[in-house]
């Protein structure tokens, strides 16, 4: 056994063990200027069939039969046309909670109507009391796991392992993602072109959906798709499901879906899509300048090849429209994630996720592809002059290329050839084995180069019917000039299910892997991770489910020298029948600092090694309510001293097209070596005139770089294929007890797509 596993294992079962939710503050994020299976054959699902009525599972996914549109359909949310009477229908949803297996409040019926070009999808969502339905959301992307919705899941490839998600609320706000992470998560920040309406009736609500075929890569030839519906009741906090309504499954694993057959041979046309863009404004990057009027353009073309596979060029991109970062207190030695936002690296992102458990998230601690690397360095934007990207699916293969011509930035590099490749090939019914190489620096030194390979094997029917996952994966890294071990590897076992989810994780990396395309904070460690989550439903009136969570986290260095641990421990984590949630952990952490480290500004920690406990105290409160939040205290010992961590976040909704909110953070640390208070406070607001349009603005602030920050953005989507942005951003700064101005930006950008 290597020296840095017996290291860690001790670690884990000795005594006090390792936290990782702490550095000097840090603020991070897009510059200013950047608004940036078969299981046999299934039985028939009757049309029309009894409300209520239980969709047998044990016999093969249920199948719902698409309707061919003949006739235009007026997408208005009110199920008028003809075609609507004659549809096959689903209506056969079952509650999965609060009781699973049981039957849902209100009946739910969905039909789809399809012709070569598009898909027609028809919602109605009975309600046993319309005047408590919970929908505040009207904008595009906004999410709606905390009110009334119905979220549909479509594998175009029936293959299991892929899909994308629609979701739709009663007010028709639209939400669209990516299924990620093998069906356990959703990439939520990838936009298709498609268009939903919603009506209140006198029995709940309707929906209508337009997905056009051009908007989604499919498998070529297909008449099948894989396809889910699952619908939410938020006052009553009842989910039910069409396809494999268990608890331990999730709606979007698309192994577990039902099947949308009888659907025509789609027809692409030439298969191409036309996207230039122009942007304008005015732009003063700082006190000491004049305001400048700036003006550019920009193009984007796609070529759908046969359906499975697209084409992309970008020339001169601009990223005007795509929103900033939310900005985040960072308490420890390493630097903090925030996900990918940009719309020419999202699309096919699926794709590129390499190594189980390695995905974007709000642990990610190793990415060895990260997209944001491309196009932002040291926290300034980079131009991308031209770039070129293909991926797609023939058969059970996966593949994805991508090459980018970035431009110079004086003191920060002259520009880089920058990509990656990743095949993944389908094994068994729903694993998978693949390899990823990425070439070039974007600083522009020297050669860099980063090549792996990856397999995980994945079943939800192990034990008969339990979700089941394993998986390794090994990488290389080199960058010209730098010496040491460039390698890096890893495992992870994983048993998410609901009444235990149990995980293993363990990685070795090596000190010299730092791969120039890849997010590793952290190299030259042997880290583990335990998580056990139990997570019972007593049968209490006021209790829905309690969440008994165990977590170990251990760092030791190559020579097996311990670095970092914690135990996270949760014995309370009480989910209410109210939708309230309460919260108690104990959380015993110890660092070992090789260095001095800056913990805040101008309190320093000697090296040494340091031992603390940490507390926290948390309510959520339901958000099924027009106000509604969360406030959480964490307190305790901190290196040698104490620190409180408050934090508080607080939702408004008091009208159909205004929502606010607030988070404000206060850090106050008393150490010997000196005290500090770190505070960081956003004000969100959204005015939502129409699904397509509205006006958002985020306002922060934080006293470690003493300055306030706006950005507010209107976007009118005027078609489906087309938007109006306008952005402003505008920053002041307190100086000696004064607010100066420090920088203002406005921008204009217009943008549509031809399809061909």
């Amino acid at each position: 056994m290597p020296d840095g596993v017996g290291a860690i294992l001790l670690l884990l079962l000795a005594g006090p063990l390792v936290a990782q939710d702490d550095g000097a503050p840090h603020l991070a994020g897009y510059p200013r200027t950047s608004a940036v299976q078969d299981e046999g054959a299934p039985p028939a699902l009757a049309a029309h069939a009894l409300a209520g009525t239980l969709v047998a599972q044990d016999e093969g996914p249920p199948t719902l039969a698409a309707h061919p549109l003949t006739s235009p359909v007026r997408v208005d949310g009110h199920l008028t046309e003809a075609a609507w009477a004659s549809a096959d229908s689903v209506d056969g949803l079952v509650e999965v909670e609060p009781e699973e297996g049981g039957r849902p409040a209100g009946r739910t019926v969905v039909r789809v109507l399809a012709n070569p070009s598009e898909l027609v999808i028809g919602i109605r969502a009975d309600d046993p009391d319309p005047a408590g339905i919970v929908s505040y959301a009207i904008a595009r992307d906004a999410r709606l796991d905390n009110e009334d919705h119905i979220r549909l899941v479509l594998d175009t490839f029936l293959d299991g392992r892929s899909g994308y998600v629609f979701a739709v609320n009663p007010k028709g706000a639209r939400y669209d993602a990516l299924v990620a992470n093998q069906g356990e998560g959703e990439n939520a920040d990838w936009d298709g072109i498609w268009e939903a309406a919603a009506a209140r009736t006198a029995d709940g609500w309707s929906a209508e959906i337009r997905i056009p075929v051009r908007s989604l890569a499919f498998g070529a030839g297909l008449d099948t798709w894989g396809f889910n519906v699952e619908r939410r009741v938020q006052r009553l906090l009842e989910t039910s499901r069409w396809a494999s309504p268990s608890r331990d499954y999730r709606v979007t694993q698309t192994s577990r879906a039902g099947r949308l057959t009888g659907l025509p041979r789609f027809s692409l046309g030439v298969g191409v899509s036309v996207t230039p863009s122009v942007v304008g404004g005015l732009d003063r990057p700082d006190p000491g300048t004049d305001t400048d009027l700036t003006g550019d353009g920009s193009l984007d073309v796609t070529q759908r090849i046969g359906g499975n596979v697209l084409a992309s060029l970008t020339v001169n991109t601009d990223f005007a429209e795509t929103e900033v970062d939310t900005r985040q207190t960072n308490l420890t030695r390493f630097p903090v994630f925030f996900p990918e936002k940009r719309a020419f690296f999202l699309e096919g992102a699926d794709i590129f996720d390499f190594g189980l458990g390695l995905g974007g998230g709000r642990r990610t601690e190793f990415l060895p592809f990260f997209s944001r690397r491309i196009g932002l360095l040291e926290g300034e934007e980079v131009p991308l002059r031209v770039g070129g990207k293909v991926n797609g699916r023939l058969g059970q293969t996966s593949f994805g290329a991508l090459a980018v011509r970035t431009g110079e930035v004086t003191g920060l590099t002259p520009g880089a050839d920058v990509g990656v490749v990743r095949v993944r090939q389908n094994v068994l019914r729903e694993s998978h084995v693949g390899v990823l190489g990425t070439f070039g620096d974007p600083t522009g030194a020297g050669d860099a180069w980063t090549a792996g390979a990856d397999f995980t094997y994945q079943t939800s029917g192990f034990l008969g019917d339990r979700n089941f996952l394993a998986g390794v994966w090994a990488l290389a890294a080199g960058t010209q000039g730098r010496a040491g071990d460039g390698t890096a590897v890893g495992f992870k076992v994983d048993y998410p299910n609901d009444l235990w989810d149990i995980a293993v994780t363990y990685r070795r990396v090596g000190d010299a892997f730092q791969p120039a395309l890849g997010f590793v904070p952290r190299p030259g460690v042997h880290a583990a991770f335990v998580g056990i989550n139990y997570t019972p439903r007593p049968d209490w009136p006021w209790l829905r489910q309690a969440v008994h969570q165990l977590r170990l986290d251990g760092v030791a260095d190559l020579d097996g020298e311990w670095e970092s641990y914690s135990v996270f421990t949760a014995p309370i984590n009480w989910r209410l029948e109210s939708g309230d949630r309460a919260e108690l952990n104990w959380v015993p952490e110890g660092e070992r600092l090789t260095e001095p480290f800056e913990v805040a500004d101008g309190v320093v920690l000697p090296a040494g090694e340091y031992h603390f406990t940490r507390w926290r105290l948390e309510w959520q409160f339901a958000s099924k309510r027009r106000l509604s939040g969360q406030a959480t205290w964490w307190f305790g010992s901190f290196y040698t001293g104490t620190l409180d961590q408050i934090q508080l976040r607080a939702d408004w909704n008091p009208g159909p097209i205004l929502t606010l909110g607030v988070d404000a953070e206060r850090n106050i640390g008393r150490l010997p070596e000196g005290d500090f208070t770190v505070d960081l406070v956003g004000v969100r607001g959204q005015l939502n005139l129409s699904p397509d349009l509205l006006v958002a603005s985020l306002v922060q602030y934080d006293n470690e770089s003493a300055s306030l920050g706006s950005n507010t953005r209107l976007r009118w989507t005027f078609h489906p294929a087309g938007d109006l942005f306008v952005v402003y951003n505008h920053n002041v700064r307190d100086t000696l007890d004064r607010w100066a101005f420090e920088s203002n930006q406005l921008l204009v950008k217009l943008r549509y797509t031809w399809r061909y």
